[in-house]
């Protein structure tokens, strides 16, 4: 922990070189997010409710799943980039270095910029969290907690996959992107709004509702069930057959020659 703090400490630093870029970076991911939430907005402008959701709620739901995903984006991005590490040769030397290659490729890129997104999500939680009707009790703000790490977990498991495959394929599946990216999308409202396929999908196989969809409806009080709240825990199990893969990948790696 100590190094990868040292990591990135040294990338904040370069950033600050260049604080106007890193400013209008990080306005512009603000931006991207803010469209998100405008198509939110005008979707509530003309209806009441989607599948029975309010409006404060749908906006509680999207807010905790971009949070997980800014903060899976900002710290595990060196993954979602390990196409190019692969590509230029860099993997070789990450190999021969006397730490662990997941901590390297961690720590080679932190997208501090994504700051952006989660200051959207804070925005949102700050209007969400009192107008949702939610009875905050105990319980209930540990479920919140849960959703954030749990979701934090499955979106690294997918980035981790993401560059898993970079050691067979060289060059990074685009596809995978429809987990990451498109499930930010359609994580702005509650998985049941898209189809019981959808819902088992993201249950069975990619695990996004495990922290979005079931321990969202334990915390509008639409179950009592105590199994939902706990379900994102379960959801971090996902990391572990990505970290299979992965090693499967490092011990399958041969070297571009570049």
């Amino acid at each position: 922990m100590k190094l990868y703090l040292k990591y990135a400490s040294v990338i904040l630093r370069s950033l600050m070189q260049y604080k106007a870029s890193f400013v209008m970076s990080t306005i512009g991911q603000f931006l991207v997010s803010f469209t998100a939430f405008l198509g939110v907005y005008f979707m509530f402008s003309r209806f009441h409710s989607v599948s029975g959701f309010s409006y404060c709620e749908v906006l509680l739901c999207f807010s905790v799943l971009l949070t997980s995903f800014s903060l899976a984006e900002c710290f595990v991005r060196g993954f979602d980039t390990f196409s190019v590490i692969i590509s230029n040769g860099e993997f070789d030397r990450i190999m021969v270095r006397p730490r662990n290659e997941i901590l390297q490729v961690l720590a080679s890129r932190i997208e501090f910029s994504r700051i952006g997104r989660l200051l959207q999500a804070l925005l949102m939680f700050a209007y969400a969290l009192p107008s949702s009707e939610v009875v905050w009790s105990f319980d209930k703000i540990l479920t919140l907690f849960f959703m954030i790490i749990g979701g934090f977990g499955v979106f690294s498991g997918l980035f981790v996959i993401y560059a898993s495959l970079c050691f067979f394929t060289i060059e990074g599946l685009e596809f995978l992107n429809i987990f990451t990216d498109g499930g930010r999308e359609f994580g702005r409202y509650p998985f049941s709004v898209y189809g019981e396929g959808v819902l088992k999908f993201f249950t069975y196989i990619v695990p996004l509702a495990l922290f979005q969809y079931y321990p969202f409806l334990y915390l509008t009080g639409r179950t009592d069930r105590v199994i939902y709240m706990l379900l994102p825990l379960i959801g971090l199990l996902f990391i572990v057959p990505c970290l299979l893969f992965w090693r499967i990948g490092v011990r399958h790696y041969k070297s571009t020659g570049s």
